[in-house]
């Protein structure tokens, strides 16, 4: 005799295992970060604002799937440590514009090698490490539901 499907078995869930691998991954960042004095949350900023500087507040939670009420605390720590400062925009004051500072930009090469030294940690190859990263980025970009994250917090 066949067990039933369970549809609320936590190893039936696609969810859990994303959630589980996020928080090792992200914790595995912590030893490299350290030295540093910055988080995870101000790394990924970071990134956005080393490729791109002068993105509106709006614009940086957009692409890092954060809510301004998560980001702002973030830039002001930022901020107050000297890597970024926050300017209104001269077209619309509503908008605020974060723009890297010297340090800020310097930080970039004290992270240049943390990709690669994490990369080492996976047990996967590149090919792998490339097909899980299209797969959440489909993930990422499905609105299949029509559920926005700014309409779950």
């Amino acid at each position: 005799m066949t067990e039933a499907f369970n549809p609320l078995a936590l190893d039936n869930q696609l969810c859990f295992p994303l959630y589980a691998c996020a928080r090792k991954v992200v914790g595995m960042y912590t030893p490299f970060f350290k030295p540093l004095g910055i988080t995870y949350t101000q790394y990924i900023v970071f990134m956005v604002l080393w490729e791109q500087d002068g993105v509106s507040v709006h614009t940086l939670g957009r692409r890092l799937y954060l809510d301004s009420g998560t980001l702002t605390p973030v830039l002001k720590k930022m901020e107050a440590a000297g890597y970024v400062r926050r300017e209104r925009s001269r077209e619309d004051e509503r908008v605020t514009i974060i723009h890297l500072t010297e340090e800020g930009r310097a930080m970039r090469e004290k992270c240049e090698q943390i990709p690669q030294q994490l990369g080492k940690c996976f047990p996967m190859d590149l090919e792998d490490a490339i097909q899980l990263r299209t797969l959440l980025g489909k993930l990422l970009e499905a609105d299949a539901c029509g559920i926005h994250m700014e309409e779950t917090k």
